[in-house]
């Protein structure tokens, strides 16, 4: 599939993200870090950098919830938990532990916005919206994931948000220490987590 510099930017404006968190990615960097043209901002992007961030985001999302949901739909849920981990394993040792989530960058970084931004209230709470909803779409594909392996609505609504709480606060501790050996300790126990669970609902 050709990409088009509207896509090469938002990929860029994600990558950013992902390493210095919102208010550190301008759109001059963007432009810098995809060698795309200036002027392209303002064609693909005319409401400038919030634009941008918000479609990083869904961009995001959906780099982790397309395989995740293939992952849990082929190999099931043990399975799809360690293609998950190993997912963002790849991703923080690739990038020598410099490269997190995106998505919680929007979550716990406040959005500043650039000169030509008018409300950056409104769109400090459309970035959160977004954020949210993310995170909501990868519980969902674990809690579906979950209940085809006969766990209950309530429980699997439950264990979806350990996991995806789990992860993302260990991508975290593993940037700060430079190393996958938090990533390694939460895969083991929510692996006898929810092999415990799955064991009890088909008993």
């Amino acid at each position: 599939m050709t990409t088009t510099t509207r896509d090469k930017m938002i990929a860029g404006a994600a990558d950013l993200m992902s390493r210095r968190g919102v208010n550190a990615t301008s759109m001059r960097d963007v432009v810098r870090h995809t060698a795309t043209p200036r002027g392209s901002i303002s064609h693909h992007f005319p409401d400038g950098k919030r634009q941008l961030i918000a479609e990083a985001v869904t961009f995001a999302g959906k780099q982790v919830s397309i395989p995740l949901e293939k992952a849990m739909n082929d190999r099931g849920v043990i399975g799809g938990l360690k293609a998950f981990i190993a997912s963002w394993r790849r991703q923080l040792e690739a990038t020598g532990f410099e490269a997190g989530c995106p998505v919680l960058a929007v979550a716990v970084d406040r959005y500043v916005g650039e000169a030509s931004d008018r409300d950056d209230e409104a769109a400090q709470q459309h970035l959160l919206d977004l954020a949210d909803g993310v995170f909501a779409d990868w519980r969902q594909i674990m809690r579906a994931a979950l209940l085809r392996e006969g766990l209950t609505a309530e429980r699997s609504e439950r264990l979806a948000t350990l996991v995806v709480a789990s992860i993302e606060g260990t991508v975290a501790m593993c940037r700060a220490s430079r190393s996958a050996d938090p990533l390694d300790h939460v895969q083991q126990e929510l692996e006898m987590v929810l092999t415990a669970a799955l064991s009890q609902a088909t008993r």
